[in-house]
C-alpha cells in the first residue's frame, strides 16, 4: 500500500513551483555536512538493491541561469517514486535541442578512524544535477517529455532545460514518501519487511521512525540506498490486528509534519494481522549484507614494533569468526629462527573511568608459542573469549613483530553448556539474583530457559561485543518497543542484559540491534544516535570499515 495525502499535493508543492524571473546565477555542485571533521565514508561495494543514479546517470557540470527563463510545467507537482510525470515547455526557441536536468545528491556517513578505535561523527551529502534526456522543441517552441518519478531522494528536485549550457527553462517536482509492507499476516515472529521511499539526503528529511502499535521500534535511514529504506521487524503481540507506521524523524517521530519545513515528509502506515501464536522460536542471528569494505584501516593494526628488516607475510585459514573459533596462522618468508610467540592484539578499558584522558590501552593476549627452524610456520590458534571487532594476530620474537594480519571477531549468542559440554540453551536464562561471586562473574545469568512466569527476571547473553562507537553497544526492543541498550566494552565483550517477563501469557519477542553510540567520546552534530538502527544491514557506517554487526532475535514464553 502506497500512502500519501494526495489532497495536499498542490499546496505542499509550493516549494517546487518556479518563479518566472530569477537573479543571474551559476548552478554548480554543492555539498553539506552535519558533522564535525572526519572521514566521509565511501559506500562499500555489494550493498543490495541500491537504485542507480537517476535517468542517464551522467553528471552535469556548472551551468548559468539567466534572469528570465520559461517556467516549465511539471505534472504532478508532487508525487512518490514510480508516479508518472510529464514535463513540458512552451514559448521557447523553436526547433532547438534542449538538455533536461534533474537535481539529486549523494549522501554518506562520517567516521573518525583511529589506530585503536573508530568513532561515529555524523553525516554528509553533496548536491549535483544529472542529464534526464535530450528533447527538441517544435516549430512553436514547445516540447513534452513523459517519464516517471525515479527511485531517488525525497524533497524538491529542480528540473532545468539547458541550451548550450545556459538555462532556458526551470521547473521542479516534490518527491513525497511512499510506504509498503509485506507480508500482511502471519503468526507471532513473522518477519515483516517495511519499505519506505522518499527519504532525503539532509538532516531533517533523512530519517524515519518505525512505530509498532504506538511503540518506537527503531529508526530507518537510506544514505547509501538513495532515499529508499528497507527494514525487517518481527510480528509481536496478541492474535489480531497490529498497526505499523513510518514517520519522518531524527531518531524519534516528528508528529506535526504538516507544520514543518519539510511537509512532504509524510508518514505511511499498514496493518499486520497476527493469525496465531506458535510459541517461542529458537534464537537466531540476522547478518548484514556481505559487502566489500571501502576503508582498509583496521583497529589495533600498526607498524609500531614491526621489524624493519622483515619480509615475512602472515595469512589465516579463516579470517573471521566468533570467540572460541579456530584459525590456522600461516607465515612465510621468516628470516628469524628460534622461539616465537603468536599473540592477540586487543585493548582493555571502558568509556567511563578515564585517567588523564586515557580510557583504554593496548593489551596483548598469548595464543601460542612456536619454534621456527625454517622460513615458514603453520599453527592453529583459538580466538580468545574477549572483545569483538577487528584484531591483529602477531608473530613476535621477543618484542619485535615479524609478521601480522587481521581477524574479525563476530558477535555471537552465548551457548549454555552442561557438565559434559553439551549445549542446553542459547542466550536466554533465568536471572541469578543470589548475589554470589559466581553469579556476578556470569553477569547474573542463571539456568538456561525460554519459559518464564509473568514478572520473572531473565537475561540475554551475547559474546564478542566490541569497543568502537559502531560495535560496543546493542539496542534492545521488547515486543517492538525500544527499552534501552547494553554495552560490552568494560566486560571484555561479554554482554548480559536483564529484562522482566511482562506483557501477558503468550510469546514475546526481544531483539538486539546495532546502534550508533554517541556518548563518550561525544562529538557535535551526530544525529540518529543511541537508538536501534533497523537499516543496519545495508545503511550503517560500520559496514564501510568491515564491521559485520548483526541483529539478534529471541522469543520467550510467559506462562501462568
Amino acid at each position: 500500500m502506497n500512502v500519501i495525502t494526495r489532497r495536499s499535493r498542490s499546496t505542499r508543492a509550493i516549494g517546487a513551483i518556479v518563479v518566472l524571473t530569477m537573479a543571474v546565477a551559476m548552478v554548480s555542485p554543492a555539498s553539506g555536512a552535519d558533522a564535525t571533521p572526519g572521514t566521509t565514508l565511501i559506500a562499500p561495494a555489494g550493498i543490495p538493491n541500491v537504485p542507480a543514479i537517476p535517468f542517464t546517470g551522467k553528471k552535469v557540470g556548472a551551468f548559468t541561469t539567466p534572469q528570465s527563463m520559461v517556467n516549465l510545467s511539471v505534472v504532478p507537482a508532487q508525487g512518490i517514486v514510480g508516479d508518472p510525470m510529464v514535463i513540458s515547455g512552451k514559448a521557447m526557441t523553436p526547433n532547438t535541442a534542449l538538455t533536461l536536468t534533474w537535481s539529486t545528491s549523494d549522501a554518506s556517513w562520517v567516521a573518525g578512524i583511529e589506530p585503536n578505535t573508530a568513532n561515529y561523527m555524523g553525516t554528509s551529502y553533496v548536491n549535483y544535477s544529472v542529464e534526464m534526456a535530450t528533447v527538441t522543441t517544435d516549430a512553436a517552441g514547445a516540447f513534452t517529455f513523459k517519464t516517471t518519478i525515479p527511485s531517488d531522494w525525497g524533497g524538491v528536485h529542480d528540473i532545468y532545460a539547458l541550451a548550450s549550457g545556459v538555462g532556458a527553462g526551470h521547473g521542479g517536482v516534490q518527491v513525497a514518501r511512499g510506504f509498503t509492507m509485506s507480508p500482511k499476516s502471519g503468526p507471532v515472529g513473522t518477519p515483516i519487511t517495511v519499505t519506505y521511499t522518499g527519504l532525503g539526503p539532509k538532516l531533517y528529511a533523512a530519517g524515519s521512525a518505525l512505530i509498532y502499535d504506538n511503540h518506537f521500534a527503531g529508526e530507518m535511514m537510506a544514505r547509501w540506498t538513495r532515499g529508499t529504506a528497507s527494514a525487517v521487524i518481527l510480528a509481536s503481540g496478541a492474535v489480531g490486528k497490529h498497526y505499523l507506521q513510518a514517520n519522518e524523524a531524527i531518531s524519534f517521530s516528528y508528529l506535526n509534519v504538516m507544520q514543518s519545513p519539510v511537509p512532504y515528509a509524510n508518514s505511511g502506515s499498514g496493518i499486520f494481522t497476527i493469525t496465531k501464536d506458535n510459541g517461542a522460536f529458537k534464537p537466531y542471528i540476522q547478518w548484514p549484507a556481505q559487502v566489500t569494505p571501502s576503508v582498509s584501516a583496521r583497529t589495533t593494526l600498526s607498524n609500531i614494533g614491526l621489524d624493519p628488516a622483515t619480509k615475512a607475510v602472515a595469512t589465516l585459514s579463516v579470517s573471521s569468526g566468533p570467540v572460541g573459533s579456530k584459525t590456522t596462522v600461516n607465515v612465510n618468508g621468516l628470516t628469524t629462527i628460534g622461539s616465537h610467540q603468536i599473540v592477540w592484539a586487543t585493548v582493555v578499558g571502558n568509556r567511563v573511568n578515564c585517567t588523564s584522558g586515557t580510557c583504554w590501552v593496548y593489551n596483548s593476549l598469548p595464543l601460542a608459542s612456536v619454534d621456527v627452524n625454517g622460513s615458514s610456520i603453520s599453527k592453529e590458534v583459538t580466538i580468545p573469549d574477549h572483545l569483538g571487532g577487528w584484531h591483529v594476530i602477531q608473530i613476535k620474537q621477543g618484542d619485535m613483530i615479524e609478521a601480522q594480519t587481521t581477524f574479525y571477531v563476530k558477535e555471537s549468542i552465548m551457548p549454555f553448556l552442561d557438565k559434559n559440554g553439551k549445549t542446553i540453551g542459547m542466550g536466554l536464562a533465568k536471572a541469578d539474583l543470589s548475589g554470589s561471586l559466581e553469579a556476578f562473574a556470569k553477569g547474573g545469568a542463571g539456568a538456561p530457559t525460554n519459559t518464564f512466569k509473568e514478572g520473572d527476571e531473565f537475561t540475554i547473553s551475547i559474546k564478542g561485543v566490541g569497543w568502537t562507537q559502531f560495535d560496543n553497544t546493542l539496542a534492545v526492543t521488547y515486543d517492538n518497543s525500544y527499552i534501552g541498550y547494553g554495552c560490552g566494552f568494560n566486560s571484555n565483550g561479554y554482554l548480559v542484559v536483564h529484562l522482566k517477563a511482562l506483557g501477558g501469557i503468550g510469546t514475546h519477542i526481544i531483539d538486539l540491534r546495532p546502534l550508533l553510540y554517541t556518548q563518550q567520546p561525544s562529538f557535535g552534530n551526530t544525529p540518529y544516535g543511541m537508538t536501534p538502527v533497523l537499516t543496519f544491514d545495508r545503511d550503517f557506517a560500520g559496514l564501510a570499515l568491515g564491521y559485520q554487526i548483526p541483529a539478534f532475535h529471541f522469543a520467550i514464553n510467559i506462562t501462568k
